[in-house]
């Protein structure tokens, strides 16, 4: 039996298709504007309804999409429930449109807070803290001017109004979805209380952004919590789910392709992120603010697009480095945070 990664569909689902990947089981995509340009999104057959798993962006294409899907594909049943694995707008945003259509929302209680919290929070240009944050995460001088006078990314955006109400899920529990029982597994790191979940009667791994194939999951520290680490808690969740790994099973994530060899991904991504702190930690001899850490920890080009997440990213890698006192920080005039090693 093979250890390593294997992709049992070379192709995704076109737009408006879907791709059956085991009994009762149909994955979709869903558009995204940006590099990452797709969501994975899963309806699961219940007999008179199904369980969709994420939802895509709150956008007019989306809704038509949807619309499309449920008359076609999904042949006219109704979508009873929704899981939302975590709060991120491109797996929640069309939540509340499915609650407003009688659906059921079922998620963890971070991941609703969140999401409803941000998507009561419209702002026209960014606050002051957020600002700051950038100044310290140092950011590059013309993007922030560039910045400072524009409309900041909003939930409201593209995450359709929540209502009031949700049923919650966490670790350990136990759901029917499709035919299955399912354990939930509760990450971190990418996104707090982000649920994952393992099949009991077959290889079904529903992953979410907890788990990827060919990318790793975006871990950032942002104004709303400057000091956290979701790096520690982002690799701490990859030892405690590396536990429930097998080669054979299918893992269905929130991007790219479903795969199988998932201990072998898991052991991956564990490693790359320790080679990369301690190439940054290498690479924090001489004091750099964090914006200043693009090539050791990507080794590409990041362009405007990705930006803002490479930024939030490079900061929660210097701030693991501090919490782990492998590095220590002052600030610099213009405000950003310089990290030295240790």
């Amino acid at each position: 039996m093979t250890t390593g990664i294997r992709y049992p569909f070379e192709t995704p689902p076109d737009h408006g298709e879907v791709i059956e990947v085991a009994e009762g089981v149909l994955w979709m995509r869903m558009p995204l504007p940006m590099a990452l340009d797709h969501v994975n999104v899963y309806a699961l057959d219940d007999g008179d309804g199904w369980t969709l798993i994420d939802t895509g962006f709150s956008s007019p294409r989306s809704r038509a999409l949807w619309e499309g899907l449920l008359a076609g594909p999904l042949g006219g049943k109704p979508v009873r429930r929704v899981l939302v694995t975590h709060h991120h707008p491109d797996h929640v945003g069309l939540a509340g449109w499915f609650q407003e259509r009688g659906a059921e929302l079922l998620t963890t209680r971070t991941a609703w807070l969140y999401a409803r919290m941000l998507t009561l929070d419209d702002q026209d240009r960014p606050s002051t803290a957020e600002v700051d944050y950038w100044r310290r995460c140092g950011m590059d001088a013309e993007m922030l001017a560039q910045r400072v006078n524009e409309r900041p990314f909003n939930f409201s955006d593209c995450v359709w109004p929540m209502p009031v109400g949700f049923t919650r899920i966490g670790q350990g529990d136990r759901l029917e979805i499709g035919g299955r029982s399912w354990d939930v597994h509760i990450g971190d790191g990418h996104a707090p209380e982000h649920a994952t979940l393992w099949s009991r009667d077959d290889n079904l791994v529903l992953s979410g952004d907890q788990i990827l194939s060919t990318i790793s999951s975006n871990l950032g520290v942002y104004a709303t919590e400057p000091e956290a680490d979701p790096v520690a808690e982002w690799l701490a969740s990859c030892e405690r789910l590396s536990d429930l790994a097998r080669c054979e099973h299918l893992v269905l994530g929130g991007h790219k392709l479903p795969f199988t060899g998932l201990p072998f991904r898991m052991a991956q991504l564990i490693e790359n992120h320790h080679s990369a702190l301690d190439r940054l930690h290498g690479y924090l001899e001489e004091p750099k603010a964090a914006g200043e850490c693009f090539p050791v920890l990507f080794k590409r080009r990041i362009g405007s697009a990705e930006y803002g997440l490479a930024l939030v990213e490079a900061m929660a890698h210097c701030l693991h480095l501090w919490h782990q006192g492998r590095a220590t920080r002052e600030r610099r005039e213009d405000g950003a945070w310089l990290w030295q090693a240790v």
